[in-house]
């Protein structure tokens, strides 16, 4: 029996508009997903291998649905500076105990990841125990996209894109840019895929370290840009049929070097811990027979987005240099 999984179709203005504004970048996101799946035993590898393409192509659908769905942009970021100080080791690591102390409202206001990975995690497992391909494999590329967010410092702070600091354009040069020069020369090669004890604790881990780095992140881009003439700081570069201002090279390889293997090391997590959580909630489900699902085909549904004057409602945190 054919199944239909759901994918977003992209609209022309769509592509044009965001050809500049990718969140980690369709390039990183699809990077991460993919490298993931290497990280899985034996008796997951083979199904998921064997949708790799949908798995890798379809890493950045969570950032196309925030233009179709309200509810999607928090799911993507969590805005711990508004919580005071400390807020990184003080915040209820538990969904009800978070809105006990702060309502629901508050924390759609600023954002969601940690919990939303958590429940994408129990959703996974469902489909798991279901033996339900199609939503493993949706459940499997959306957990793979928002782990990776959380792994961002720029996903950690109310600055998200330096529009605060005077640095307007740092979140798509650190998630963007620098994985697109760079990438090619970090190791990846993670290790096995291992049971997380505690995936809600464990989540609240890796969005620590990624908030801890926010210091450097914004503190090196400013002492570089004292350093370096506006001319010499940006560039341009053909993306598809235009022309579009972009960090330079040289001003980007003087910031990577700078940051150490910090965006290496973003992304190596990243990728470990999808492939560590897609296990877990395979372990959790009771380890079924992945390969029995192998041969379902699909078909794909459209959804539509919302049109392009509505765009700038939503929180383009991953917006270009120029505000």
């Amino acid at each position: 029996m054919i199944k239909l999984l759901k994918i977003s179709l992209i609209s022309l203005s769509f592509i044009l508009l965001t050809s500049s504004k990718l969140n980690w970048g369709f390039y990183a996101h699809q990077k991460i997903n993919r490298l993931a799946i290497f990280t899985l035993p034996t008796e997951m590898i083979t199904f998921y291998k064997h949708h790799i393409q949908y798995i890798t192509e379809n890493a950045v659908n969570p950032d196309k649905r925030r233009y179709a769905v309200d509810y999607e942009a928090p799911r993507h970021y969590i805005d711990l500076d508004v919580y005071g100080d400390s807020a990184v080791y003080k915040m209820p690591r538990y969904w009800k105990d978070a809105v006990e102390k702060y309502s629901e409202d508050t924390l759609q206001a600023y954002g969601i990841v940690p919990w939303h990975v958590n429940l994408v995690t129990y959703q996974l497992t469902e489909a798991f125990k279901e033996n339900n391909a199609e939503d493993i494999i949706r459940y499997s590329t959306d957990l793979g996209h928002y782990i990776a967010d959380a792994n961002v410092p720029l996903h950690t702070t109310k600055n998200y894109n330096g529009q605060l600091s005077g640095q307007y354009g740092i979140h798509g040069f650190w998630e963007s840019r620098l994985p697109e020069l760079f990438s090619d020369q970090f190791d990846f090669f993670i290790g096995k895929a291992e049971y997380i004890e505690n995936t809600q604790l464990a989540i609240w881990d890796a969005i620590t370290v990624a908030h801890l780095a926010l210091d450097s992140v914004f503190r090196f881009e400013k002492d570089l840009s004292n350093k370096f003439d506006n001319d010499a700081k940006y560039s341009y570069e053909m993306r598809g049929n235009s022309n579009v201002k972009v960090y330079s090279r040289d001003f980007s390889t003087a910031y990577h070097k700078m940051l150490g293997k910090q965006v290496e090391h973003r992304m190596r997590n990243a990728i470990k811990m999808i492939g560590d959580y897609w296990f877990t909630a395979w372990v959790n489900a009771g380890q079924p027979d992945l390969d029995k699902l192998i041969d379902e085909k699909y078909e794909f549904e459209i959804i539509n987005f919302m049109p392009q004057k509505d765009f700038n409602k939503l929180r383009e945190h991953e917006s270009g240099i120029e505000n």
